[in-house]
């Protein structure tokens, strides 16, 4: 089998490459293991695998050091004496064509979504709502689409949050999850938000996926880097449900392709522990759906995380290669950890797993593949190969000359506020002589489970039987928007754009 169809990863002992079929990449993957291990190089060195043979890449740059993609390489030192000993290598210096981004516009491209292609499902999550606050929301996106009302931005969910206080009777059978309370609450969230910087993921021009696999003009596929190294301090909710919305938008936009010679594109989810941290499980059983079928979309899903544990066990079950760096293992629960990651692997007689895992070095690796067959090959110890990029960082003067050569320069980078249901709901204000726009002062209250959905005055029998009617409505509504977020997964629905 030719370099160009496989996944080489490094060498064995003996020198031999390791590697994996190139058609068996959207069978997903793993890099794991401690910090200093050498992950973000591995990271690195399957990013320029996957550009050579044409695949896009997509993939978040944590620490600032993965940008180094964009410009050649000058190895020395050890590196240099790794290609030495790596003949097959054919390793040759060179810069990848690489598309930098930043949510907040300042070290890449402004990366936009909007809140109607959002959806209730993920919104709800990054605001950490309440059930009850949650169905409030699903009954205001029930009502923007039966309106018309486009969601861009956070100004115009306000502008229909209190358009529905003002107008509870456009919510019709849905009004008793609209109440006072689950309003203020929502206007609340949303304020935090804002106030956290992320109003900035939202508006318009939004990220069309089909930018994503274009590919160089040398055929080779684009590396697309998402600076996250201020977003996933300041805002690790922002980062999480930004890459979930990613995820399930391949999922609804992409046609199926069946066995091919070569995925489409290829994700890397650095800090991939934040994609689940406090995920409602709903999400996350949709979530745990969308990586199982999506590898017949051609797209495989690369987790990076400091350890396998840190992802839910159905996950873990889907990952076909599996690269793992070193570990630590200084307290009986971490020991426990240990013996668990050696025994996720095909044993290999050769030598014990979990002995290694403690020993190994910086560019070392416990690798995993997937044979041909798709059935896993038997462990083996691995020196990573170097990257032919920079490992380390862009200089200032270097992004902005990467930012400034792009492609896709001027096409993302000036906002556009095109008429949304802030305007729409403004000029019916208009109309009307009621201001239905801008929020009203809001009074603190506790924020409750479904017993507020009642307005916290019902009691007795009245009262259950009000929760119960509110609840089925709820779930009734829940079941409508996730079709439309997860679309051909769960029937079809309508994409709200």
């Amino acid at each position: 089998m030719s370099d160009s169809q496989q996944i080489l990863i490094g060498a064995d002992p003996s020198g031999e490459p390791v590697g994996q079929a190139l058609r068996l990449a959207n069978r997903h993957g793993l890099v794991a293991g401690a910090t200093g291990t050498g992950k973000t190089v591995t990271l690195q060195r399957l990013a320029e695998v996957f550009s050579d043979a044409g695949v896009a890449v997509f993939a978040a740059d944590i620490k600032g050091d993965l940008c180094g993609l964009g410009v050649a390489g000058t190895p020395q030192g050890k590196i240099a004496e790794r290609i030495a000993g790596m003949p097959w290598l054919n390793h040759k210096p060179q810069g990848y064509p690489v598309t930098l981004w930043d949510v907040h516009g300042q070290s890449g491209h402004p990366l936009r979504t909007t809140l109607s292609e959002m959806g209730p499902l993920l919104l709800g999550s990054l605001l950490e709502l309440t059930d009850s606050q949650q169905s409030a929301l699903y009954a205001a996106f029930k009502v923007a689409d039966r309106e018309g009302l486009l969601l861009l931005d956070i100004k115009d969910l306000k502008a229909l949050l209190n358009h529905l206080r003002d107008h509870p009777e456009v919510l019709g059978e849905d009004s008793a999850l609209m109440t006072t309370g689950s309003s203020q609450a929502l206007l609340r969230r949303l304020a935090v938000l804002e106030q956290q910087g992320a109003e900035a993921l939202f508006g318009e021009p939004a990220l069309q996926l089909e930018d994503l696999l274009q590919p160089a003009s040398d055929g080779r596929g684009r590396i697309h880097l998402l600076d996250a190294s201020r977003l996933v301090h300041e805002a690790p909710k922002v980062y999480a449900t930004f890459l979930l919305w990613l995820l399930a938008e391949l999922f609804e936009q992409l046609p199926e392709r069946g066995d091919a010679d070569k995925p489409l594109l290829a994700l890397f989810f650095d800090e991939a522990h934040l994609l689940f941290a406090d995920t409602p499980k709903a999400l996350q059983d949709r979530l745990e759906q969308v990586v199982r079928l999506i590898r017949s979309k051609g797209v495989g899903v690369y987790f990076v995380t400091q350890s396998p544990g840190d992802l839910p066990d159905n996950i873990l079950a889907q990952l076909g290669l599996r690269i793992q760096h070193g570990l630590r293992a200084f307290t009986s629960k971490e020991q426990k950890s240990l013996r668990a990651v050696a025994e996720g692997f095909r044993p290999n007689p050769d030598f014990d797993a979990l002995a290694v895992l403690t020993e190994l070095g910086i560019g070392e690796a416990l690798v995993g593949t997937l044979q041909d067959k798709g059935t896993p090959a038997m462990v083996q110890r691995v020196l990573v190969a170097p990257p032919q990029s920079r490992i380390g960082p862009l200089s200032e003067s270097e992004r902005a000359a990467l930012i400034g050569q792009s492609a896709l320069s001027g096409r993302y980078d000036k906002p556009v506020d095109r008429e949304s249901a802030y305007e729409m709901l403004l000029a019916r204000k208009g109309e009307t002589g009621k201001d239905t726009a801008s929020p009203a002062p809001v009074e603190a209250r506790p924020e409750g489970g479904f017993a507020d959905l009642a307005g916290g005055f019902l009691g007795g029998l009245a009262g259950q039987a009000m929760k119960s009617a509110v609840r089925q409505a709820a779930n009734q509504i829940g079941r409508e928007l996730v079709r439309g977020l997860m679309g051909s997964l769960l029937g079809g629905g309508k994409k709200r754009r």
